[in-house]
């Protein structure tokens, strides 16, 4: 029986990348084609504006989430900050994805309000996908 190593987590910034995005989408573990009434209709719907961080706010976030890991006792693997998305490789340390990204999306936050910014930072949800050892 395969034994779960870590997870490969994502996320993004808020309104950086709707439902029915033009470069696909996902949805419940299933990649979407792209839908574009269905992107239209939910830019309407935003209540803030959308967010695409820059390289300082990338720099804020990574050191808030390496830190946020340190104290989760949470080994990261690799981590990428764009300004669509984040992707990050942790060990699972016997936490949950959804309670490791609800820590990280918090420390980064709270990081970049410490640093002026105001608004909505994240998503709602994340996407991850099990890292399984060769067994």
């Amino acid at each position: 029986m395969q034994k779960v190593l870590g997870y490969m987590l994502t996320w993004t910034p808020y309104g950086s990348w709707l439902q029915g995005d033009r470069r696909k989408y996902v949805k419940n573990g299933q990649i979407l084609k792209p839908n574009t009434p269905l992107e239209n209709k939910n830019k309407e719907s935003m209540k803030y504006p959308k967010v695409s961080l820059t390289a300082a706010q990338r720099k804020i976030i990574e050191k808030a989430i390496i830190e946020e890991s340190a104290g989760l006792n949470q080994k990261i693997y690799t981590i990428s900050i764009r300004k669509s998305h984040i992707h990050l490789v942790t060990d699972c340390n016997f936490i949950s994805a959804a309670s490791a990204v609800s820590h990280y999306k918090n420390a980064a936050r709270l990081a970049m309000e410490s640093n002026g910014f105001v608004g909505r930072l994240w998503t709602k949800g994340f996407s991850v996908r099990y890292c399984f050892d060769e067994n």
